[in-house]
C-alpha cells in the first residue's frame, strides 16, 4: 500500500484482522458489500489465501473456503460495484513443480498440492466473471515474493532471523527447490502498470524477475549478507508433494511488452531492505 501511496493512488487495506482500515471477512459477501460501499473502491486487488500448503493440506476446508469462495465473493463484490479493475494474485505453484524453463503464461497448468488447486480453481472463477459478466479482470502469477512487514513464519524471514539470532537455517528437502525471488516493491510495480493498462485488462502475467535461485543459494546469500556464521542443516520435505524439488523460474516478456514492466529492485538491495527491517523487528 505504501508504495501505491507513493504513486498518488489511495491504497485501502481489507482484512479481517484487527488494525486493517477496512475490517472485514472475505467468506461474508454481505459484510464484504457493506464494507466497501461504504468506502467506494475504483480497484480491488485480492490477495487474500491461506497460503501456506502444509496449513492448506492439514484443513482443507479453511483452505479451499478462504482461497476459492473468498475470490469468489471479492469478484461479486467487484460485480455489483461496477469496479474498473479485478487483480488477483494467483501463484508460480500453479505450473507444478517442473513446468519447461522459462515458465510462459502458456505453460500447461500441473498444480500438486491442494493450495495449488485452489489457485487453478480461482483463476477460473476470475475469468468465469470476466468473461460472463463482464469483470475487467487481470490475473498475476507470483513467484516467490517477500519484503519489509513479511510474516516471521516466512523462509526468508526464517532464514534472516536464525543468522541474526545466532540460530540454525533448516532447509526441507535439502533447499533443492529453484524458484525466483523477488522484492515485493517489483510486484507493486507490477500491479500498478496492470490498473494503469487497458491492454492488462483479460491477461495473465508471470510476476518475477526471470532468474532462478536455489532455496539453498537464497539461504546462503542471506549467511553472507549478515556476515553471520549460522550453520545450514538439511531436512526432509514437509510433505509427500513436496519430495520432488520444484525446478521453476518464469519468463517475464509477456508483461516487459505489453505493460513496459522491468525489475526495479535486485535480490541483494531486497534481502538487504528485509535484513534492516527484521533487526528493528527483533530489536537488534
Amino acid at each position: 500500500m505504501e508504495f501505491l501511496a507513493r504513486r498518488g493512488r489511495r491504497a485501502v487495506g481489507l482484512d479481517i484482522a484487527d488494525g486493517a482500515e477496512i475490517r472485514a471477512n472475505i467468506l461474508s459477501l454481505d459484510d464484504v458489500l457493506s464494507k466497501l460501499q461504504n468506502n467506494k473502491p475504483v480497484y480491488i486487488v485480492h490477495s487474500a489465501a491461506v497460503s501456506n500448503p502444509p496449513a492448506c493440506r492439514q484443513d482443507p476446508h479453511i483452505c479451499l473456503n478462504t482461497n476459492v469462495l473468498g475470490t469468489v465473493n471479492m469478484l461479486e463484490a467487484a460485480r455489483k460495484l461496477d469496479i474498473e479493475r479485478f487483480i488477483y494474485l494467483s501463484s508460480a505453484n500453479v505450473y507444478g513443480e517442473r513446468p519447461p524453463l522459462p515458465v510462459t503464461e502458456d505453460s500447461p497448468l500441473a498444480p500438486r498440492a491442494l493450495y495449488d488447486y485452489s489457485k487453478v480453481i480461482a483463476e477460473s472463477c476470475v475469468e468465469a466473471y470476466r468473461r460472463l459478466y463482464g469483470v475487467p479482470t487481470v490475473i498475476l502469477r507470483s513467484w516467490k515474493v517477500f519484503g519489509e512487514y513479511d510474516s516471521p513464519k516466512s523462509a526468508i524471514s526464517r532464514f534472516i532471523d536464525a543468522c541474526l539470532r545466532g540460530g540454525e537455517i533448516t532447509l526441507f528437502n535439502g533447499g533443492r527447490d529453484v524458484t525466483d525471488p523477488y522484492h515485493v516493491d517489483n510486484l507493486c510495480h507490477a500491479i500498478d502498470l496492470a490498473l494503469e493498462n487497458d491492454q492488462a485488462v483479460g491477461e495473465i502475467f508471470n510476476i518475477g524477475t526471470g532468474n532462478a535461485v536455489s532455496i539453498r543459494q537464497l539461504a546462503e546469500l542471506i549467511v553472507k549478507l549478515t556476515s553471520a556464521t549460522t550453520v545450514i542443516r538439511d531436512a526432509p520435505p514437509r510433505s509427500a508433494e513436496e519430495a520432488e524439488p520444484m525446478i521453476s523460474y518464469p519468463s517475464i516478456e509477456k508483461i516487459k511488452q505489453k505493460l513496459g514492466y522491468r525489475p526495479i529492485v535486485s535480490l541483494e538491495e531486497g534481502l538487504r531492505r528485509q535484513i534492516t527491517w527484521r533487526r528493528r523487528a527483533l530489536g537488534l
